[in-house]
């Protein structure tokens, strides 16, 4: 069994989708529902479908509750990629959670996408 894709709660669809394409290299396979959901690829096989709380099930996000509840990983082949990236996200609109350290037997830092995703971008020497 392997998981295939999560789903990940926020206000504004377009803005968390745009932000995961242009710095992760994420496709953006299908948008729903006037941008009330988003259907994106990795390279890998995981699909991360974003979309707005689900009322029924009680949902709510991330910005609303003034919380972190989760964080996305995307982990490189390559130490370099994590600078590289730091560097570019430093550059645009991200908010970033301190600079990139080694932590926990790897190299990582951490940035908030629209909608207060927490996203850690790391390299480990071994993978996990």
């Amino acid at each position: 069994m392997r998981m295939n894709h999560i789903d990940i709660h926020v206000p504004d669809v377009a803005a968390t989708s745009n932000f995961l394409v242009r710095h992760f290299g994420l496709t953006l396979r299908e948008m729903r529902g006037a941008g009330g959901l988003a259907i994106l690829d990795d390279d890998a096989g995981l699909e991360i479908v974003v979309s707005h709380p689900i009322e029924k099930f009680g949902g709510s996000e991330q910005q609303a509750l003034g919380l972190v509840t989760y964080h996305l990983g995307f982990i490189q082949t390559e130490l370099e990629e994590v600078d590289r990236l730091y560097r570019e996200l430093k550059e645009s609109d991200a908010e970033l959670v301190g600079e990139p350290r080694e932590m926990r037997g790897g190299y990582l830092f951490y940035c908030l996408a629209p909608g207060r995703v927490l996203i850690e971008v790391g390299w480990r020497s071994s993978p996990v």
